[in-house]
């Protein structure tokens, strides 16, 4: 009997503002709890509740414009806009002081969220994979390079549907800084080029319908954006 051979499919991939250059996904680490105001409308204690790290496949990656169709098994899909850290080297046990000569660069994120099906993972203390992990759910913008635009501190970071702004935080107010989440991770995985890092999201998630757009913002990093249809 002849064998058969079963071909994985290729990586995702993410745009630079190189041309030339492209960015193949490894990873997609996700943190959750990272901006105070947004611990407290889920209904935690940003006092007692640190950020924690939950998991999206890279094939869940969208690139920003597209369009695409709303996602099954939801009728309540959530924003959620985001700094996201690409790696170009990584390792194990990191140094907080080493972590950015690990980052190729930056972009704007959206990590969609089907909200019901995660409150009901929430009260029976179930994975949230599913209401994190499908398909399509990580818009992700062009990356720009650590020596475009250096490591981002500070800035403005907004979201808004069909221009209805929902989202409107700074980068100052992560709990958790992107030195501290590189450390942090690296204590559980081994970090390797290409894994990406989605660092939370600000205050004001809610609901995004059919045939809407949603635009996700960051000072100083090319827009992120994706519509949907029916």
């Amino acid at each position: 009997m002849a064998t058969i051979e079963v071909l994985p499919p290729k990586a995702s991939t993410l745009c630079t503002t190189n041309a030339d250059h492209y960015i193949g996904v490894h990873r997609i680490f996700c943190v959750g709890q990272n901006y105070a105001e947004h611990v407290a409308e889920m209904g935690g204690d940003p006092k007692e509740n640190p950020p924690i790290f939950f998991m999206k496949p890279n094939s869940a990656v969208v690139a920003s414009g597209a369009i695409i169709s709303f996602p099954p098994a939801t009728e309540n899909l959530h924003h959620e806009v985001e700094l996201v850290v690409v790696l170009k080297s990584g390792g194990a046990n990191i140094k907080v002081g080493e972590a950015l000569g690990h980052i190729y660069g930056y972009a704007v994120g959206n990590d969609l969220t089907r909200r019901d099906i995660q409150t009901v993972a929430k009260s029976t203390g179930s994975p949230w994979d599913m209401a994190k992990g499908f398909d399509n759910s990580a818009v992700i913008g062009t990356v720009h390079s650590v020596a475009e635009v250096g490591h981002p501190i500070t800035g403005t970071v907004q979201c808004s549907v069909d221009g209805e702004v929902r989202q409107c935080g700074n980068l100052t107010q992560m709990i958790w800084s992107v030195p501290e989440i590189i450390a942090t991770l690296s204590t559980l995985v081994s970090l390797q080029a290409g894994d990406i890092i989605m660092t939370g999201t600000p205050a004001g998630v809610g609901p995004i319908a059919r045939y809407q757009t949603c635009l996700c913002e960051i000072e100083g990093l090319s827009n992120a954006s994706i519509t949907f249809k029916a």
